[in-house]
């Protein structure tokens, strides 16, 4: 129901809730669904108060209809209750005013106070007006989830609510998720299975966020403001949070680890201090490379809807590409160091124009005159789709020459003949086998094949800059790009 609040009986039904059971006394003035929130739908009411103007927020369900509950999904009612036991915790919260009722008429989800503040992972990076902020959001990030591993679970009724999953079970489920793909991706194997020879030991646990990150809080230039999507929390090793926080992912072209705005050991100093338990850094570790594991598979999550699913937008098709960055995180993680130099660019075609020059007018039709005249959502996916045609461009310029190569790379380190596709699957079989990790023909076409596919995918990622200064010859500028 995207147009919900252009719909008179919707709108009737968050007037008479608004006035009747979130504050008693107050005047409906308005509704209006915000843009975002792919899950979930947001709302933004407006009232008028005894003292002036006020804003709530509204988290509903799509549509409002009730969606399957999962461990990964426990419900927006549960949500809710999250956000108070967080709030009583001395978590930055809005207030919840209301969970929804089917009497209400609207659907599944709760209302709360509205929190002004900055959400985007990029702003928070770099804008002045938030530098004083980063010298201790690090600090501040550390002690908002030293409280909400604090919260009490059995006293709050979540237990039961929550599902609950320890680290061996995380990472399982993950990598069979992605077995389903039917894709063979080497790196993401090997890194399954270091992840299960490298277990944490006897792990606390505590209610986890589970996606507590740079873009998932709200701030001001004096701290957070407001700590949002608890909607996939569960219990669990509370180490995971700090992990998922200093994925290089989420770091938005900062350069601290943590968020890219903070370094480590504020970070921990945050959290030491708030919840009196050492933080052990190679616990943290674990958790940072199954972070880049987790989207890695998330990332072909997106690939498998733009192909299998309704939704064939160019944006889930481009984020698709982007397991190349998680994986060379990854390798940047846990096997770095120097690899075999990128082949070089082939010669310009005799074609005019050749096929390197069709894509490129396009892109630049794309970014020069669709850019300039539109906005919003549009304009987004034609920023996107721009981007993927650099993708094309640089898979034309050197794709078949890497091809080639790992063709070659894989028929060495397997000792047998196959096209590329078979070469990959043999490898992989044996990943998912007992292939022994420790293996250096193993670990150098690793290195060298993501980095090489990352130079394709996305050469400006920080990861990749990162690959470069282990050992690998730059080649960023090879397309010209």
């Amino acid at each position: 129901m995207a147009d919900a609040a252009h719909d008179s009986d919707f709108t009737d039904c968050v007037r008479r809730v608004v006035e009747t059971r979130v504050m008693p006394g107050i005047t409906f003035s308005s509704v209006r669904r915000l843009t975002g929130g792919a899950s979930q739908e947001t709302y933004r009411i407006e009232a008028e108060g005894p003292d002036g103007p006020m804003a709530f927020a509204m988290r509903r369900s799509p549509g409002g209809l009730p969606p399957e509950t999962t461990a990964e999904n426990p419900g927006l009612d549960v949500e809710a209750e999250l956000m108070r036991a967080a709030r009583s915790a001395g978590v930055p919260e809005p207030e919840v005013f209301h969970v929804l009722e089917p009497g209400d008429g609207i659907g599944l989800g709760f209302i709360m106070e509205w929190i002004e503040g900055e959400a985007l992972g990029s702003r928070i990076n770099r804008l002045p007006e938030f530098a004083e902020l980063r010298t201790h959001l690090a600090y501040d990030c550390g002690v908002a989830l030293a409280r909400i591993h604090s919260i009490d679970i059995d006293a709050h009724g979540l237990r039961g609510r929550l599902g609950e999953m320890d680290p061996e079970a995380f990472v399982r489920e993950m990598w069979e998720r992605y077995q389903g793909y039917d894709t063979p991706q080497p790196m993401i194997d090997y890194t399954a299975r270091w992840l299960l020879e490298n277990l944490p030991e006897n792990p606390r646990r505590t209610l986890v966020h589970n996606d507590f990150r740079n873009g998932n809080f709200l701030v001001d230039s004096d701290g957070i403001t407001a700590v949002l999507d608890w909607e996939v929390s569960h219990i669990g090793d509370p180490m995971r949070d700090l992990g998922w926080i200093s994925t290089n992912s989420w770091r938005f072209g900062g350069t601290g680890p943590v968020g890219g705005f903070g370094e480590y050991d504020d970070f921990f100093r945050g959290y030491e201090e708030t919840s009196g338990i050492t933080v052990d850094p190679a616990h943290v570790h674990f958790w940072e490379v199954f972070g880049s594991f987790w989207w890695s598979v998330g990332c072909l999550t997106f690939a498998d809807h733009y192909r299998n699913g309704p939704d064939k937008s160019v944006e889930r098709a481009a984020v698709g590409r982007r397991t190349s960055e998680c994986q060379i995180d990854c390798v940047n993680l846990i096997i770095p160091g120097p690899h075999t130099p990128m082949v070089e660019a082939p010669p310009r075609s005799w074609e005019m124009p050749e096929a390197r020059e069709l894509l490129t007018s396009v892109r630049d039709f794309l970014r020069e005159d669709v850019m300039a005249d539109t906005g919003g959502r549009v304009n987004f996916l034609a920023r996107v789709a721009a981007n993927t045609l650099d993708i094309a461009l640089r898979e034309a310029a050197t794709g078949d020459a890497l091809r080639a190569w790992e063709a070659v790379a894989l028929t060495d380190l397997l000792g047998r003949s196959g096209d590329l596709g078979e070469l990959k699957w043999a490898l992989v079989h044996q990943l998912r086998g007992d292939r022994p990790l420790a293996d250096d023909a193993l670990i150098d076409y690793l290195r060298t094949s993501v980095t090489n596919q990352i130079a394709i995918d996305q050469p400006k990622y920080p990861g990749f800059r990162t690959a470069l200064g282990n050992g690998a010859a730059d080649s960023s500028d090879r397309d010209g790009q």
